[in-house]
């Protein structure tokens, strides 16, 4: 017998949108969420969400004569929100419920249309851009105001605008612009009733959907169900997500259609010289080295070296004056510096203070790196994009910052170029190619902070009240040794790859 529509489960937006990406991804949710791993980026975006949400709330409500409503559960946050919708002022986080689905709005505000009382409902997005899935997340709401008898005059997105700078004083004014997705929202109305029945009754299977993995695991959200479900299917002996860089369309195709998962069943030809070159070495098993190439393309090189490494943040919603969102902030350098007799001396910069560190960090960078010398950089095109930010920012430092990314030479590339290891996996980061050179730098074994994003949660947790001193030299320490790790293992790197 079916259950009634009161039996059904009360579907949240979010598990909706879940579903629309795969229905077993809902069904976990709902069943196993202890299996679920989500991933410090994704948290990340979360935490972004939530600063440009509290950021909007002032911004729509500038006169602080709106209301927020609380909910210590579903059940009350709905049962507030009957009694707020009643109220002609801006409401933030008003439940809309009907047909056994819910979604807390982020925005309502009281308007006129055709002189009657209507809302204007608005989505807070932390994004820079109006995604495709934005479409299907605010048909949701309308659908449900719609059911519910909440009259919209119009349904809208709020952006983060990446362009814009903050003018400093807690003035945010500019930082979200709003885009009108009335009519993408009209299009979807008949079919999210179809979505919510789609979902209750996935939710009334008593086993998991039988779906293998694919690229509706990255899209349009990083799935924290992956590793589970990459587990119950037969592992490849040597899996094609080994290939690096974007993957012919003749290809993703294939993939798709016959179910490939090993190496041995891609076609060469379909394949271009650095994923081959992987394919191959994957196979055999045995490292490329072309050590002649990479000698000539690190020859004649200016000395002293001198090896820099960068650790950077960045705010949904920035916290400096003359930033902007999503701006990379550098916070830390390390610098290492190799004379001739091989000496070395390294030169620190990390500023845990909370103020903007930037013409603190480029101040002592120029006086670190002298004015000769060849700077190695891993990736050296997100150094000089920083070096390119902190010129625009202090024009009197403008030519000494230029002059230091005119010496910057890219290790990346040569190692691109001239080595792999099978054991990297298909990467080319510092942390996939370092162990394959020496052992005895190894990522795994620092604590606290073992990558970049970790260094800027680390950088976050630092400067946010509340933190004790000796958290901060904590922090402090853990953010020292990474980031010596990266200098260390530039050096090491290339002196291996001149022998």
């Amino acid at each position: 017998m079916k259950p009634s529509q009161r039996d059904e489960p009360r579907l949240s937006k979010s598990k909706l949108m879940a579903c629309r990406q795969c229905p077993k991804r809902l069904w976990l949710e709902w069943n196993r969420p202890d299996l679920r791993e989500d991933s410090p980026q994704t948290q990340s975006t979360f935490d972004f969400g939530h600063a440009v949400g509290v950021a909007a709330r002032s911004l729509f409500d500038p006169k602080g004569c709106g209301l927020l409503v609380e909910r210590e559960n579903v059940a009350s946050g709905l049962a507030r929100s009957k009694d707020a919708l009643l109220r002609r002022a801006p409401l933030f986080e008003v439940g809309l419920a009907a047909d056994g689905a819910y979604a807390f709005t982020d925005v309502l505000l009281p308007v006129r249309r055709q002189a009657r009382d209507a809302w204007r409902l608005i989505e807070v997005k932390a994004s820079t851009k109006v995604k495709d899935y934005h479409h299907e997340d605010v048909a949701i709401q309308s659908y449900l105001a719609q059911r519910s008898g909440v009259p919209l005059a119009s349904v809208e997105i709020a952006r983060v605008d990446s362009t814009w700078t903050y003018p400093g004083n807690g003035d945010y004014a500019g930082l979200l612009v709003t885009e009108n997705l009335g009519k993408e929202a009209a299009a979807y109305q008949r079919e999210v009733g179809h979505w919510i029945a789609t979902a209750q009754a996935v939710l009334r299977k008593r086993s998991e959907p039988d779906i293998a993995t694919g690229t509706h695991c990255h899209t349009p959200y990083a799935c924290g169900f992956l590793a589970y479900c990459e587990s119950q299917q037969p592992q490849a002996e040597y899996p094609i997500h080994v290939l690096p860089g974007a993957l012919k369309k003749e290809l993703k195709a294939r993939i798709e259609r016959d179910d490939l998962r090993d190496l041995r069943q891609v076609p060469d030809a379909l394949l271009n010289a650095a994923q081959l070159r992987v394919k191959q070495h994957t196979l055999s098993g045995k490292p490329y080295f072309d050590g002649d190439g990479a000698a000539e393309a690190l020859r004649g090189h200016a000395t002293p070296h001198y090896f820099l490494d960068f650790e950077t943040v960045s705010f949904a919603v920035p916290i400096w004056k003359g930033t902007r969102p999503y701006q990379q902030i550098p916070f830390q350098f390390v610098l290492l510096k190799q004379g001739r007799n091989g000496k070395t001396v390294r030169t620190d910069f990390l500023d845990l203070s909370g103020e903007d560190p930037s013409l603190a960090l480029a101040t002592a960078l120029i006086q670190a790196c002298g004015e000769r010398g060849t700077i190695y950089a891993y990736n050296a095109s997100f150094e000089a994009g920083i070096l390119d930010a902190l010129a625009q920012r202090f024009p009197k430092l403008r030519q000494e910052l230029l002059a230091i990314r005119a010496r910057l030479f890219d290790l990346l590339k040569v190692t691109r170029d001239h080595y792999y290891h099978p054991a990297q996996q298909g990467s080319w980061s510092i942390k996939s190619v370092l162990p394959t050179l020496d052992s005895r730098l190894d990522y795994a074994q620092l604590e606290g902070v073992r990558d970049g994003g970790m260094a800027a949660d680390a950088f976050r947790q630092a400067i946010a009240p509340g933190v004790t001193q000796a958290q901060k030299r904590a922090i402090d320490a853990q953010l020292r040794a990474y980031c010596g790790v990266d200098v260390l293992a530039m050096m090491v790197l290339r002196r291996k790859l001149v022998i």
